[in-house]
């Protein structure tokens, strides 16, 4: 089988899962987000609220683990959180170490290590905990504690949204 026949079996699928990530992104989005705006509009009549549930925290494991990385490395890097359609849950936390920020980022700093993440996962992520974790099999930045997820897997790589 010829590679030019291959690609032309595989475009259309490519094209449609690209599309339907791109939907379902879109439509959580705008979903999350106006339930934010509802949710924050109701309890703005009450001071109760924290500032600290806009923010994404680090904990001081993954606080660690960064600053070991930058240590390695004369340019500090941050540490890039994003989401994505897929895994198991419907959604998927993505990590990137990084060295640059984009005008739509938010950036969350403690202790002189950086946490960026874009706009639209942020609605994603709101008042998240990322953390570090060493296990067995593996070693990795992971979100501890997310109240706008209400499940997702045992690896804590995927998540499903509240509705």
């Amino acid at each position: 089988m010829s590679s030019r026949s291959l690609v032309k079996r595989f475009a259309p699928y490519v094209s449609a899962r690209i599309r339907e990530n791109h939907r379902m992104l879109n439509y959580c989005s705008s979903a999350s987000s106006s339930a934010l705006k509802e949710a924050s509009s109701s309890s703005s009549s009450s001071q109760s609220e924290s500032p600290s549930l806009e923010a994404v925290h680090l904990s001081d494991n993954c606080i660690r683990r960064m600053k070991e990385l930058q240590s390695s490395e004369p340019e500090k890097k941050l540490l890039r959180l994003g989401v994505e359609t897929g895994g198991c849950s419907g959604f998927q936390y993505v990590f990137e170490l990084d060295h640059t920020t984009n005008p739509d980022d938010r950036v969350f700093e403690k202790n002189g290590v950086k946490l960026v993440v874009d706009n639209v996962s942020y609605d994603f992520v709101k008042g998240a905990t990322v953390d570090y974790v060493e296990e067995l099999i593996r070693s990795a930045f992971v979100v501890a504690e997310n109240p706008a997820a209400v499940g997702g897997c045992s690896c804590k790589s995927s998540f499903m949204v509240k509705q």
